[in-house]
């Protein structure tokens, strides 16, 4: 029992100097976030604790139209994700020709940096981009169509469906793989087709990844900046654009402090409603086994 409890703290001493730096860096940076919105840290002038930027900030019609834009887009971005990743993951657990060079080609978007990408994508949707001179040489359009910087955002839903989709698949693919054939089999001689045994199946027994890459694949997207600076409308912020443009180009760091608040806050909150949603659907999961 004592060489159990000595090799426990041993192993503990040992990651102290690893996990120990990671608390310290985040525990700081998260304690220096917190003061500068309540108006300690204050680079341009006294700091004592005041709610001033917060309420100054909750009041200001561009942060809000700032959060509904990063909200409606990194949601969507993540269900796309998802919804586009279980299909392939389906697919990818038969047997096929290759299989290891078409997983390959799938996770090529993960090592492409998302600046990258951005400016790739403006080049095939631009005035002048690929998509619009294809449709001018075969004579579909007569005149460019516009689709950069539009002001739904649809560039930006499109580049986070297409960088995180790998991520997911990867999350989901590994739990479809855990799904038994002996179950799916049984099903079959039941008489249940291939959409009843995915809802009443492969689905409740992969949720629990499903709900991990919907939470991540979210708080990549509403803390991106690449995406929405590049391929974004000229007309609204994302948060963290507002973020940016508030501490850097106008120096209210304080203000800056509260908008990153306001992103975790918000990845926290949608982590919580996506496990209170999911779970209750997650309890077949037992009746299934």
């Amino acid at each position: 029992m004592k060489t159990n409890v000595r090799q426990e703290l041993f192993a503990w001493l040992l990651m102290i100097s690893g996990l120990g730096t990671i608390l310290m860096l985040m525990g700081s940076t998260f304690y220096v976030l917190i003061a500068q919105s309540i108006g300690y840290f204050n680079l341009t002038g006294e700091s004592y604790f005041t709610l001033q930027y917060w309420s100054g900030m909750l009041r200001d019609p561009v942060l809000v139209s700032s959060l509904l834009y990063s909200l409606k887009v990194s949601l969507l971005g993540a269900l796309g994700a998802v919804i586009l990743a279980y299909p392939i993951a389906l697919w990818l657990r038969k047997p096929l020709p290759m299989k290891e060079s078409v997983i390959a080609i799938l996770r090529i978007p993960m090592f492409i940096p998302g600046l990258v990408a951005a400016f790739l994508f403006i080049n095939i949707i631009s005035f002048h981009g690929v998509i619009n001179e294809f449709l001018l040489a075969a004579k579909v359009i007569r005149a460019p169509l516009r689709m950069q910087n539009d002001s739904f955002g649809t560039g930006v839903i499109v580049l986070q469906i297409w960088k995180n989709m790998p991520f997911a698949l990867i999350l989901i693919s590994s739990s479809v793989n855990t799904v038994k054939n002996d179950l799916l089999n049984a099903s079959v001689n039941l008489g249940a087709n291939k959409w009843q045994r995915f809802i009443t199946i492969v689905l409740p027994l992969t949720l629990p990844a499903v709900q991990v890459a919907l939470i991540i694949v979210f708080i990549d997207a509403i803390g991106d900046f690449a995406f929405y600076s590049v391929a974004g409308p000229h007309d609204v912020y994302s948060l963290a654009r507002l973020m940016q443009s508030t501490a850097m180009e106008y120096g209210e760091w304080n203000n800056a402090a509260v908008i990153a608040m306001i992103i975790m806050i918000t990845s926290l909150l949608f982590s919580i409603a996506v496990k209170l949603m999911i779970t209750p659907f997650m309890t077949c999961k037992g009746d299934l086994k």
